[in-house]
């Protein structure tokens, strides 16, 4: 009987933890995350490089046979494999709170809105 119902909290537990939203994202989790999708673009240009390495030298080694078995093969498109150098990010400047736009517009900061109506007028609070 007691198996059951451990067994059963831990179903509701488990269902329960998967509908908890997840945590919010902190500013260096963010920039981890920013860093290694930069990282994986960058090793993706590596791998399409080295595929473009290796590309080459088969068909190297084919024109070699090819022209050694005294075929005729037209010219080699000048393909270049573009080399992506080494990993390299630099993280976007943060930006001070006042220039983030988390304040009022300038207008509105500079000259805020005013009317000569008091607040209870503007504003009626409704009767119950």
């Amino acid at each position: 009987m007691k198996k059951i119902v451990i067994a059963c909290g831990l179903v509701l537990a488990g269902s329960a933890y998967a509908k908890l939203p997840a945590p919010a994202a902190t500013p260096e989790a963010q920039a981890k995350a920013a860093e290694t999708a930069a990282r994986t673009a960058w090793s993706g240009k590596v791998e399409a490089y080295q595929l473009c390495q290796a590309q080459d030298r088969v068909a190297a080694r084919y024109r070699a046979s090819a022209t050694a078995a005294g075929k005729q093969l037209p010219p080699a498109p000048a393909g270049s494999c573009a080399d992506p150098g080494p990993f390299a990010y630099t993280p976007p400047d943060q930006k001070p709170i006042e220039a983030a736009g988390a304040h009022s517009p300038p207008g509105t900061a500079s000259s805020p809105p005013s009317t000569q109506q008091p607040a209870a007028a503007a504003n009626p609070t409704p009767k119950q």
